[in-house]
């Protein structure tokens, strides 16, 4: 992670201190009285009511709840996707929560891997060309984009595959390639929304042993939203959101176990 690239999101040259270091001090991610609704008067609907909510680097977070609990607003707002009506959001320290659309879209970026429910593939482009991608809005060069990407399909276990097509793969596989995609710039947060949504129980099984994997053997930051308790069993915490709330946050085993 770069510093300057999280300097350039704050916006302000008198804010670039060393973001390298800080971000070793705080949070990941924190939500402070964040609120998030929709409409006016009596139409209003509160998504999130006055959330605090933070994520240490390294842990992994399953949010659960039922439909319209504020869970997948949660995830938006995480991903700079969406803005607070009122509140704070901090990443690595830093307010992001009134940044510009621009600044916004430069942090997603730099810093977040996005993983859906529907994988969000490119169908007539190869596995590689897929996880690319990312790259080449940060105008990666060439040489390099290849590298990374064979590597980061190498690290989802799809080396030899990176000349396929979506319809070629599995949907476990096209899975793999969107996580692929989403660890390739080596974010310091992947959002998963409902990742296994798609997928039969023993492929379901394979993503699940990958995220573990990605979050205990490298420290990678995951926030997952999932309606499954077996699914959400693979966190080390749970937070079940209620009526735009947080109503319970558990921790189910030390970070380190």
């Amino acid at each position: 992670m770069s510093g300057s690239q999280l300097s350039q999101a704050r916006g302000s040259g008198a804010l670039a201190t060393d973001a390298a270091d800080s971000a070793e001090k705080v949070p990941t991610i924190r939500l402070q009285q964040l609120l998030r609704s929709y409409g006016h008067g009596e139409s209003e609907v509160i998504a999130l009511n006055n959330i605090d909510f933070a994520v240490q680097k390294g842990e992994f977070v399953a949010l659960m709840g039922p439909s319209g609990a504020g869970k997948s607003t949660c995830l938006n707002m995480l991903g700079c996707l969406d803005r607070p009506t009122n509140g704070h959001y901090f990443f690595q320290g830093v307010d992001v929560a009134y940044l510009s659309g621009e600044q916004r879209a430069l942090l997603r970026r730099h810093f977040i891997g996005f993983v859906f429910q529907g994988f969000n593939l490119l169908n007539r482009t190869t596995a590689l060309e897929n996880v690319e991608l990312p790259l080449i809005y940060r105008r990666v060069p060439t040489k390099e984009r290849h590298r990374r990407a064979r590597e980061a399909l190498e690290k989802v276990g799809l080396s030899g595959r990176e000349n396929h097509t979506p319809g070629e793969l599995s949907g476990g596989q096209q899975q793999r390639v969107a996580i692929a995609r989403a660890i390739v710039t080596d974010p310091a947060l992947m959002l998963a929304d409902e990742p296994t949504g798609n997928l039969d129980t023993a492929m379901s099984q394979e993503i699940l042993r990958l995220l573990t994997q990605l979050n205990q053997e490298q420290g990678l930051t995951i926030v997952m939203v999932t309606h499954e308790a077996d699914i959400a069993a693979i966190a080390q915490r749970e937070v079940h959101f209620l009526d735009g709330r947080i109503a319970t946050d558990t921790t189910r085993r030390a970070q380190s176990e």
